[in-house]
């Protein structure tokens, strides 16, 4: 292992465009512009209590590995849940913040947390588990987590010290389907009548109902959708969201081939829209607005007209956002997540350890609920 060292960046634009594409070539979020994004626009910061603290592993002088990582002072934003730990150690009167994580701020989705460039050394990942370990004993952080990677990375970290959780989302998968009608064909009678009564209802509310991509998004309607956004979550949660309009406007700068709009209008005005982040083969849902409520319009703009792009485009996979048991019976099928944590203390990693052995076998059984509630004909 001593052929690996590292170096920090508290910047990602410390580092180079091409050097983070190398290591992240197909990624959708772990991607150099989205992150920077993040950064530029002042969403992640230390003052957010997101400091960039990004590793890149070199060997001899190749940079063969990347991990965008943030010293966190808190655990909003994550949906990797830890705040009974962080509980815990307030009783014990211990620090729990910082810690560092592993991650994409804010962004839910499974994908490659472990950049590597031209290795395929094994050594890399013991490697990084030393200095993870190292840098946590150093900076005084409770520990490290890598959250939604990918089951081989977790597989490679995962040890004694090191501890799997498991989560589970869900997810639509196009199975070659020509049209929304072929899709449809292969629910269940009843769900099929249900989806398209829905789909009427939401259409029936509004003028139109529009998909916009690259130059069609405007900066003027990027700022309606921030409008809606902001107002969405202020009524769900309390606040503003945790990205502002500079993020938004970032994005339709960097990456504006990569986002697809839906949006629907009503006396010529937009008054909703979802925003989405298109990868290769893969749609994300990721963000939702609207100043009043429509009934039915949220499936119809986050859910139907994302497997209806699928379905148009040829993509594989639509990740529609994290949670929403209500999307199983739209044909959503649950799959597991993973992230792996570690704990410095040694009095808690036992109990850690315990707790996430006993949640694997609950969320094991919820998956097989949820398997056993999707709305396939069985007969097909």
């Amino acid at each position: 292992m001593s052929n690996f060292h590292y170096k920090v960046y508290t910047n990602i634009n410390e580092i180079s465009e091409v050097q983070w594409r190398n290591c992240f070539s197909t990624s959708s979020f772990t991607n150099y512009h989205f992150l920077s994004s993040l950064e530029l626009s002042g969403s992640v910061s230390a003052q957010t209590g997101w400091q960039p603290y990004h590793i890149a592993i070199f060997q001899k002088d190749k940079l063969v590995a990347l991990m965008p990582g943030y010293v966190k002072s808190h655990s909003y934003g994550e949906y990797v849940f830890d705040w009974a730990w962080a509980e815990a150690y307030e009783r014990y009167q211990l620090d729990y913040y910082p810690k560092w994580i592993c991650a994409v701020p804010f962004t839910p989705v499974s994908e490659t947390r472990i950049g590597l460039k031209n290795t395929t050394d094994k050594a890399i990942y013991p490697f990084i588990k030393s200095l993870l370990n190292t840098l946590a004993e150093e900076h005084a952080w409770s520990g490290w987590h890598i959250n939604f990677c990918l089951k081989d990375e977790l597989q490679q970290l995962e040890c004694a010290q090191v501890n799997a959780r498991r989560g589970v989302q869900f997810s639509w998968h196009n199975r070659q389907y020509q049209s929304f009608s072929q899709y449809l064909d292969k629910l269940t009678a009843r769900k099929r009548k249900s989806i398209k009564k829905e789909r009427n209802k939401a259409s029936a509310q509004v003028d139109s109902i529009n998909v916009l991509q690259s130059d069609q998004i405007t900066e003027q309607i990027i700022t309606q959708f921030y409008q809606f956004y902001c107002a969405t979550y202020l009524k769900r949660s309390g606040h503003h969201g945790y990205l502002n309009l500079n993020f938004f406007k970032l994005l339709l700068d960097k990456m504006p081939d990569n986002l697809v709009l839906t949006a629907a209008f009503k006396d010529h005005e937009m008054v909703a829209a979802s925003l989405f982040v298109k990868g290769q083969k893969s749609l994300f849902g990721r963000y939702w607005g609207a100043f009043e409520e429509f009934d039915s319009l949220h499936f119809e703009l986050c859910y139907y007209q994302g497997i209806e792009y699928c379905i148009e485009h040829q993509l594989d996979y639509f990740n529609a956002g994290a949670q929403g048991e209500h999307k199983i019976l739209r044909g959503f099928e649950p799959e597991y997540t993973y992230s792996c944590h570690h704990i410095r203390n040694e009095m808690f990693q036992p109990a850690i350890a315990n707790f996430l052995k006993h949640e694997w076998q609950q969320i094991a059984d919820y998956k097989a609920q949820c398997d056993s509630l999707l709305p396939f004909n069985k007969l097909q």
